[in-house]
């Protein structure tokens, strides 16, 4: 997006959307707070042929913060880009892709059509990155490890067809590994899951802790977006959801609170969204009406940077505090019955 665009789009967001001040929760003002030079990057951020660049971890490393952002090539399949920054908004794309469709046996075969959608866990002095491998078997999860950002190792697929949104917790929980999943099922229609897992290769234990709320901002389908937050009042998840309407789905964000020894067990999950479509390049793009997260960085002084890919084309980002995030959770929440 040139700069001259992005001043008529921003010019004509001032006009039609209530400008944005400081977020205060509560329920005349967005909890989550756009950042003001959205979108942070674009395909023409990057310096090879891409068409879009959006749902990127991200994570603080060494005091600086790491963005792997998912591109389109112009034959349609999927590459991991990375780029850092210093403040968490301006980032500097490297020259080339971070990671790119194996080579080699087994994970060539499952990667053959792309690789998609990362997310960056902080685990026992490494970084675990989860991603969506896309092969005419299906879509699986990959996953990979790197110590410093400049060289990656791929561990194992440790999903089979048909999985998506793995966020791995960041710590073990009773002595086993974590995770967050979404099957896709009809029988469960697109529910969050977990499992755990004694050596990262093998999970099990398996059961369902979110699901869809029938005629509610998120009745077609949910999703880990990204790694659980561990916070005081127990582990949050930003996750996603979507709406379909006559033209097409909409999709938004939610914020669920789960236990810290129990992540099993959903404390509470926001009955209103956190964010949705507004900007005119989250409405409009490869996919209109779309934000959609795989990062999220907390930092010291509560504050929360969210991440999020407008539209399937931009990156953008905003902040909240966490306190807002738990106490939507608690004093706002849906009806227990329909969460398991």
């Amino acid at each position: 997006m040139s700069r001259c665009m992005k001043k008529f789009w921003q010019n004509v967001d001032a006009k039609i959307i209530e400008p944005r001040g400081m977020t205060v929760a509560g329920p005349s003002r967005p909890i989550v707070r756009r950042y003001e030079g959205n979108p942070i990057l674009t395909k023409n951020d990057v310096p090879y042929p891409v068409e879009t660049v959006h749902n990127a971890g991200v994570v603080r490393h060494e005091g600086r913060y790491i963005m792997l952002f998912r591109s389109h090539l112009r034959n349609g399949r999927s590459v991991i880009g990375l780029a850092e920054s210093d403040d968490g908004f301006h980032f500097r794309v490297r020259p080339e892709p971070f990671i790119t469709p194996d080579k080699e046996k087994p994970f060539a075969v499952y990667e053959e059509f792309g690789v998609e959608d990362p997310r960056i866990c902080p685990l026992d002095g490494a970084y675990l990155i989860t991603y969506s491998a896309y092969s005419r078997h299906g879509v699986r999860i990959a996953l990979a490890r790197t110590m410093d950002f400049t060289r990656v190792d791929r561990l194992s697929l440790i999903t089979q067809a048909d999985h998506r949104n793995v966020v791995i917790f960041p710590e073990k929980i009773a002595g086993r590994y974590a995770r967050l999943d979404r099957p896709h099922s009809e029988i469960s229609p697109w529910s969050i899951w977990i499992s755990y897992s004694q050596d990262l290769i093998h999970w099990g234990d398996s059961e369902v802790v979110m699901k869809p709320l029938p005629y509610h901002w998120d009745e077609m389908k949910i999703g880990p977006g990204a790694t659980p937050i561990k916070t005081e009042k127990g582990w949050l998840n930003i996750f996603h959801g979507a709406f379909k309407t006559m033209d097409g789905a909409i999709y938004r964000l939610g914020v669920a609170l789960h236990d810290i020894d129990e992540p099993a067990q959903v404390l509470g999950v926001a009955d209103e969204w956190i964010l949705q479509p507004e900007d005119p390049w989250e409405m409009t793009g490869y996919v209109h009406n779309v934000v959609f997260t795989c990062g999220a960085v907390a930092e010291d002084d509560g504050l929360l940077r969210i991440y999020w890919g407008g539209a399937d084309t931009v990156m953008c980002a905003g902040t909240g505090r966490i306190d807002d995030l738990i106490d939507l959770c608690l004093s706002k929440p849906r009806p227990a019955a329909d969460v398991p």
